[in-house]
């Protein structure tokens, strides 16, 4: 269920902001796992709750892209 809570919404706007980024990025590069990596920034707020559990796992998918593309 979403929550009110204005750390969970501005922790889930900026990761959002940045998935929105990165994708754009992605289809402008032509890099899928970029793509696919800012996909995933804007939607998994949606099933996490805890403000600080989404910048957790927002800071491990952009690692993992970059280190995955390198």
């Amino acid at each position: 269920m979403l929550s009110l809570n204005p750390a969970y919404l501005a922790a889930s706007a900026a990761v959002g902001t940045v998935g929105l980024a990165l994708f754009i990025y992605g289809k402008r590069s032509a890099r899928f796992i970029y793509m696919l990596s800012g996909v995933a920034l804007m939607v998994f707020p949606y099933f996490v709750t805890n403000a600080w559990a989404i910048v957790g796992v927002g800071a491990v998918i952009v690692g993992a892209a970059f280190f995955l593309s390198r």
